[in-house]
């Protein structure tokens, strides 16, 4: 089965097009977005030479029900989605910062923190801490918003602040909505035997008005572990049982890949490709309660997307 890895579509009023690590997105206008969530799928900056099927659907639908279940802490740019692998919404002006909010000490933070790292974004982290250990309080480790092929950059709150990359009174109320939306990602997870690890948030501006915008608590830009295992396996020092896209970071650094320049990505084999397939289902089954219900893949499958895209463009 081909996965769907790149879309060549020519909308009304279309303004331009950005190809982004693992979306096609459409400008209309001034005004709105279409965003496309292939199949594509990216680690360590880089974009993987393999697609996998049903990913663009899955993290599509999960971002467009955490939409949905946020909008009352902030407003966030989604108006609609007409598709499975589809949303549209309000086109904002982004902030170039990602607000990456932890709760436990795993994945990057503690490959930093095991080569000897005790600051991280401009906080402080103590010694003694293990491997995928839960902090006192979730902390805000924020990255500048890196391009294709080059790497985000961790950066604090003040040298954001001293640098203008965010004025003072914005870059508090990011903040502040970073943390209410993990929260509430938090309690939601938990209702599903999850726990929210870390995740990642986008924001924008419309006007003057301060919008959450792309994905949300989706396993590309999040983690989680499973609740019933965390406190045994931590105990014994054990690998959490995770969903998330760490399974594949790891895949490849054993591959001897992470994105370092002369690395060669290793070869994605139809069942490794099949595996990361079902790993994403999980997640979807797992974080929403719901049986996922693939979208029909075949020779037609564009022109749906294409059609669904266009009846809701022709409402607004």
């Amino acid at each position: 089965m081909n996965a769907i890895t790149r879309t060549e579509f020519d909308f009304p009023k279309q303004s331009g097009k950005y190809v982004g690590k693992v979306r096609d997105v459409y400008s209309i206008g001034d005004d709105y977005l279409v965003m496309v969530a292939t199949d594509r799928i990216s680690a360590f900056d880089v974009v993987l030479p393999k697609g996998i099927p049903y990913k663009g659907q899955v993290l599509n639908q999960i971002a467009s029900k955490f939409l949905d279940s946020t909008a009352d802490i902030v407003p966030n740019w989604k108006i609609a989605s007409p598709d499975p692998m589809v949303t549209v919404g309000h086109k904002c002006t982004g902030f170039p910062v990602e607000m990456i909010v932890r709760a436990y000490l795993t994945g990057s933070s503690w490959r930093a923190y095991k080569a000897g790292a005790r600051d991280i974004c401009g906080v402080a982290i103590p010694d003694g801490m293990k491997e995928h250990q839960k902090f006192a309080t979730p902390i805000l480790t924020p990255t500048t918003k890196a391009e294709i092929g080059t790497h985000d950059q961790d950066i604090s709150r003040e040298e954001i602040i001293s640098s203008g990359l965010v004025n003072e009174a914005d870059y508090l109320k990011l903040e502040e909505y970073a943390l209410a939306l993990f929260q509430r990602g938090s309690e939601i997870a938990a209702e599903r035997g999850l726990i929210l690890v870390d995740t990642k948030y986008e924001f924008g501006k419309k006007g003057d008005k301060i919008y959450l915008i792309d994905e949300i608590h989706t396993p590309d830009s999040s983690r989680y572990f499973y609740s019933s295992s965390y406190d045994e396996l931590f105990a014994k020092g054990l690998p959490q049982k995770q969903l998330s896209k760490e399974f594949v970071r790891e895949w490849l650094m054993e591959n001897n890949f992470s994105g370092q320049t002369g690395q060669t990505v290793p070869e994605m084999t139809d069942e490794i490709v099949k595996s990361i397939s079902d790993r994403y289902i999980e997640l979807y089954e797992h974080i929403t309660g719901n049986t996922f219900e693939r979208a029909e893949y075949n020779k037609d499958i564009y022109e749906r997307i294409e059609t669904n895209i266009k009846n809701m463009l022709a409402r607004l």
